[in-house]
């Protein structure tokens, strides 16, 4: 669900200052004001039906003296629930969440996440933070309280600061209010927010912006108008920074709408107006804008609007560096300096933090290196130790420990999963009798990718199981349920067992545990890091993380035909899903894209291409071997922006420069 990241959301709110203020759930004990901050923004799950069903504001005081925050919340909503079970959580319940970021930093500093229910309180884990210099985040210095009023309930909080504010001051800020209302089942529940988009504490730069005020208003009014020097170009990027030209430390942004407008209300002062990232993304385009030069200025006079001159965007030149035959082939030292230039500049120029690159040619490794950092605020290096997220290259992987049971007779690829174990969430739906481990390795069950991703955040059925192709990583995790059932078996243990041990992947780990602590890589959005939220339990549809070099020992055993019998791989390897041109991306004219079981394989004029390739969001990858050249390349990257590389390093290094 995430989006790329930027220094803010868009979302600007003030903060007066105020005395007197009592946390009882008693608001009549606030000062007057206009300063109200509507929560609006369904992310996830049913929006408000009318605003009896949900209604929401918030807003913000301060008392510098004793550098404190306060917060009031007023919540209209016809069926407040409150969970009373002993597994009650922040999800199970109409909840109260917020989210501070006292540094405010604009390379993209910590936050601390706080959520409260009537029968629930906790925080978020600082120690998977990219942030190492974040307190962790507890309830000692936070007073929290509410009152329900016939149909509306008021929550107020108070909120010790430990890193001071003043006057001028701006803070990360943001309020997702849980909404489940009597007749909602499982997951139903609606999240809606004050700023917009999800995540607001995995990642920097997805809160709103606090501004803290004097006694009165001393504002004006900014408008502005962005327009690309190509205007070829579709859109515009979603937001504008505006830095403060006397503080540094005050900077906000704010939100562009469709025709590249943006308005702003700001305090009294000189400004700079700068495109919100480097990027806008359209039409799967990246284009790059030059922040050193994008920029205009202005000046914010009190109780006026004052009209910014255009902000005209450049659209940077693209790297160039593809040769019209792949260095492979003859690969050498001097080619190989030739790589390190490509991959430095497409790192520079996409802002990727850090690669783990490891090549194949002839059927063995031939080059390995690792490039950059695991996390662009600690600068730490990434080296040999350092473990990316695999994201759906964890997906052939858990193919290949099926197979293993295939061929012992432990599971039939099939026979009707349902009669192995039934899956209740989607059992009113008759078609899913239907669906075997076949149409899930061949993605072919009907699922959805993520039933998060529907309006309901149900899973369901698209169409009937084994007529359609629909890449589904729901599909993995109903197989993975029922192969821990008929196994008996901890999935880490199979993995190990039927994959990893085999085939001689070492250092590569399906969930969390202390070694992967220390070494795991922080994914990034636009280069700005997030939190490396390792799993529980292994996701077989995503959660593997390893590097490079070990992971060739999968590719390497596939190709050897290693740890599964010749009559497994020749059905592993036959076409049983032809994708649909139309969603194959933009492949070259003669190319088709396919999934064996497990595996994706692309027949080209020039052979087969077998592999697969992982998008986590902050994490991109892939894997491709050359099957009759003998030749491919495995790349792991922390960025948004991988796929431009790894999609690249193709052409640099195998098929050359190649027809759009």
């Amino acid at each position: 669900f995430s989006t790329a990241a930027l220094p803010s959301n868009g979302a600007i709110a003030y903060a007066y200052p105020a005395t007197g203020i009592t946390i009882d759930g008693d608001v009549s004990d606030w000062p007057e004001g206009s300063d109200a901050n509507y929560i609006t923004y369904a992310q996830y799950g049913n929006e408000p039906k009318n605003e009896t069903d949900f209604k929401a504001y918030y807003r913000v005081r301060h008392n510098l003296t004793e550098q404190v925050l306060y917060v009031m919340v007023v919540v209209t909503d016809d069926s407040h629930f409150v969970d009373t079970t002993k597994n009650s959580d922040w999800n199970t319940q109409d909840t109260f969440n917020f989210y501070i970021d006292t540094d405010h930093s604009l390379f993209g500093s910590g936050v601390n996440l706080f959520q409260y229910a009537q029968n629930f309180r906790d925080t978020n884990n600082q120690s998977v933070s990219w942030d190492p210099n974040k307190e962790p985040s507890d309830w000692e210095n936070i007073t929290i309280a509410h009152k329900r009023v016939e149909t509306v309930t008021y929550y107020e909080c108070a909120i010790k600061l430990l890193d001071p504010i003043k006057t001028g001051s701006v803070i990360g800020f943001d309020i997702v209010m849980v909404d489940k209302d009597e007749e909602d089942g499982p997951g139903t529940n609606s999240f809606i927010s004050w700023g917009n988009g999800g995540g607001k504490s995995g990642g920097p730069g997805r809160l709103g912006d606090l501004i803290i005020s004097g006694p009165t208003s001393n504002t004006g009014k900014v408008t502005g108008q962005l327009r690309w020097k190509n205007d070829t170009i579709p859109g515009y990027p979603q937001r504008v920074t505006v830095k403060s030209k006397n503080n540094p430390d005050f900077w906000v942004q704010a939100s562009v709408d469709s025709t590249g407008q943006f308005a702003v209300d700001l305090p009294v002062g000189a400004y700079e107006v700068t495109p919100g990232r480097s990027f806008h993304y359209a039409k799967n385009e990246a284009y790059r804008m030059d922040l050193a030069k994008d920029r205009v200025s202005v000046d914010v006079q009190k109780g006026n609007t004052t009209n910014a001159p255009v902000l005209r965007l450049s659209s940077m030149e693209s790297p160039d560096l593809i040769p019209e035959k792949g260095i492979l082939h003859e690969f050498n030292k001097q080619r190989a300096t030739k790589l390190d230039n490509f991959i430095a500049t497409y790192m520079d120029y996409y802002e990727i933090p850090g690669v783990s690159l490891a090549l194949i040619k002839d059927g063995k490794l031939e080059y390995y290196k690792t490039y950059g950092v695991k996390n662009n605020l600690t600068k730490e290096k990434v080296d040999g130790k350092t473990l990316f997220e695999a994201a759906s290259i964890t997906k052939p992987v858990f193919g290949f420990a099926v197979m293993r049971l295939v061929e012992r007779g432990e599971l039939d690829l099939d026979k009707p999963l349902h009669e192995y174990l039934p899956f209740e969430d989607i059992a009113h739906d008759e078609r899913y009798k239907l669906i075997t481990a076949r149409h899930v390795l061949t993605h072919q069950t009907g699922f959805p990718n993520w039933g998060w991703m529907n309006d309901d955040g149900k899973v369901d059925i698209k169409f009937t199981p084994g007529t359609d192709y629909g890449y589904s990583g729901e599909g993995f995790e109903y197989l993975k349920r029922v192969v821990a059932h008929i196994t008996q078996r901890d999935i880490n243990e199979l993995l190990e067992t039927e994959v990893l041990t085999p085939l001689g992947i070492e250092h590569t780990y399906f969930s969390e545990n202390e070694y992967l602590k220390e070494v795991v890589a922080n994914g990034h959005f636009d280069g700005m890091p997030t939190q490396a939220s390792l799993p529980n339990a292994p996701g077989v549809a995503w959660s593997m993380h390893t590097e490079a070099k070990t992971f060739t020992n999968f590719l390497l055993g596939l190709y050897y035909k290693k740890g599964l019998k010749p009559e497994t791989y020749k059905e592993m390897f036959s076409i049983q899903t032809k994708i649909p041109k139309e969603r194959s991306g933009d492949l070259p004219e003669g190319w088709t894209d396919n999934f064996g079981l497990s595996i994706n394989i692309r027949q080209t004029p020039e052979g087969t291409i077998f592999g697969h390739g992982g998008n986590n969001g902050d994490f991109k990858c892939l894997a491709i071997m050359h099957k009759e050249l003998k030749m491919g390349y495995v790349v792991f990257t922390n960025s948004n922006n991988g796929d431009d590389l790894h999609d690249a390093l193709g052409e640099l290094l195998i098929t050359g420069k190649m027809e759009d």
